[in-house]
């Protein structure tokens, strides 16, 4: 939109009760309240773009530090007080509070929520025993029967690292890349006894994450080994070795973008990026259907 002003909301929901990030008919999902929201706050502006986001959750999966652009007119700017917007939107959605815009700005010039960020980072927590587990926290961890070998499943982790095609963990989308970079994994039990999982990357396809998680549950329980993990990696194609892990376990913690100056750029590198990978795929996808 040409001299749009872009303005950035950062917040955080608990997704139990959303059918995902993505707005769908007649199901409930977090861009369907916030966008809701928003048109009966500013109905006399006009119709509003849809809401961007950083990365696009599941059903029941949470986010402690998510971020979205909108765009507005001149116009349309110029009648909302934009500092205010969390306010009035937290006031619009009222109860069940289960999501808070946390704030609401101008975004940085050549900000963009998807295409701007250098990485996403989320974490997952499983109480593997039953002194673990805690009704207080129960939509917002796995439960697991067996404890866990935290050790084994950090070599997991350390031998995911880096530059894959992820085919193998993510469910297929037509032209999608499952080429990502998985900057880090890390396992460990914290104080209270829960097992957790800290991943980072450049970006995550379909299920990723819970995928990759499952495959060093496996590991942890003596299901699966070391080397099995990697060679069903290998394989690049979907498997039921191991099991996808629920949602609840699961929430975007975090993510990361690079200093103003360099905005725009990262914006343009992944858009080109993308578009490279995109269109292998689809080339890759005919010689298939061919063959």
């Amino acid at each position: 939109m040409a001299d749009a002003v872009r303005v950035r909301f950062d917040l955080a929901y608990e997704g139990t009760d959303f059918a995902g990030w993505a707005k769908q008919p007649r199901l409930r999902t977090v861009q369907g309240e916030l966008e809701e929201a928003l048109r009966r706050l500013y109905s006399g502006l006009g119709v509003l773009p849809s809401l961007v986001v950083a990365g696009r959750t599941d059903a029941g999966v949470h986010a402690r530090g998510q971020v979205v652009h909108l765009d507005l007119t001149p116009q349309q700017a110029g009648n909302i007080e934009i500092s205010r917007i969390a306010l009035s939107v937290n006031g619009v959605l009222g109860r069940p509070v289960d999501i808070v815009v946390r704030q609401t700005s101008v975004a940085g010039e050549g900000f963009d929520a998807r295409f701007s960020a250098l990485w996403r980072r989320y974490e997952y927590r499983i109480a593997d025993s039953l002194p673990v587990r805690s009704p207080l926290t129960r939509r917002t961890t796995a439960w697991t029967t067996k404890v866990l070998d935290v050790d084994a499943m950090q070599e997991v982790a350390d031998e995911l690292l880096g530059l894959h095609d992820w085919a193998s963990f993510c469910k297929p989308r037509a032209f999608a890349t499952t080429i990502r970079t998985l900057q880090d994994f890390r396992w460990r039990r914290a104080d209270d006894g829960v097992v957790t999982a800290t991943l980072q990357a450049d970006a995550f396809c379909h299920s990723m994450v819970r995928a990759v998680v499952g495959a060093s549950v496996a590991v942890g329980e003596g299901r699966l080994s070391l080397a099995e993990v990697v060679s069903l990696r290998d394989a690049l194609e979907r498997t039921s070795a191991f099991k996808v892990m629920p949602a609840r376990g699961l929430t975007l913690m975090a993510v990361g973008y690079p200093d103003a100056a360099g905005l725009a750029r990262r914006a343009e590198e992944t858009r080109a990026h993308r578009s490279r990978e995109a269109l292998a795929e689809a080339r890759l996808e005919m010689i298939r259907q061919i063959g």
